[in-house]
């Protein structure tokens, strides 16, 4: 790959990711759907492995159901072949409706760092796997 073929494939993916989380903080679940490639993978620490978009879709549905979410300070990192990409960011959030097997939800606020890798393919998002500290964000709800 030449070195601009190279810049290209970095600026599309940043440009894929940070119109990705724009969808995210605009609560658009379709929106960021249409970024994801249809067998997308999606790992969430303390949770399975979900295949496929309607898994996704899902569990955007479940979460909105139970959080309000904002990510703010969102930094965007892409390998150079434009194939992988990170972000770290700060989930700001309100605690909804209770999640089965964590504290009960009162409205609870909290502000929690995370970070998420991507793997692309074909211009679209086919992996996504987000970390966060689930112990620091029990500590924000339950006390």
């Amino acid at each position: 790959m030449s070195d601009s073929a190279e810049s290209e494939a970095r600026a599309a993916t940043a440009a894929l990711i940070r119109d990705y989380y724009a969808a995210f903080n605009g609560g658009n679940t379709d929106g960021m759907l249409a970024f994801l490639t249809d067998d997308v993978i999606h790992d969430v620490n303390q949770g399975e492995r979900r295949e496929g978009i309607e898994k996704f879709r899902a569990f955007n549905a479940r979460m909105t159901h139970n959080y309000k979410e904002e990510l703010k300070d969102i930094v965007v990192l892409v390998s150079k072949d434009g194939k992988r990409a990170a972000a770290e960011f700060n989930v700001h959030g309100v605690y909804k409706n209770t999640e089965e097997g964590l504290p009960d939800a009162v409205g609870q606020t909290y502000v929690l760092p995370a970070g998420t890798f991507f793997a692309i393919r074909d211009g679209k998002i086919s992996r996504v796997t987000t970390y966060y500290n689930l112990t620091d964000w029990i500590a924000q709800v339950a006390g």
